[in-house]
């Protein structure tokens, strides 16, 4: 998932630092979703 954002924020010419503050969101994302699942059961 993480090379496919890559590769569509490099040929949308999204700047890097862009590319690695939405990195880090959908990371977070992750992680919280994860969390929140094992939580849950």
């Amino acid at each position: 998932i993480m090379g496919v954002m890559n590769n569509g924020m490099s040929i949308m010419g999204v700047n890097v630092d862009w590319q690695q503050v939405v990195k880090g969101l959908v990371l977070l994302g992750a992680v919280i979703f994860d969390v929140y699942n094992k939580n849950k059961a």
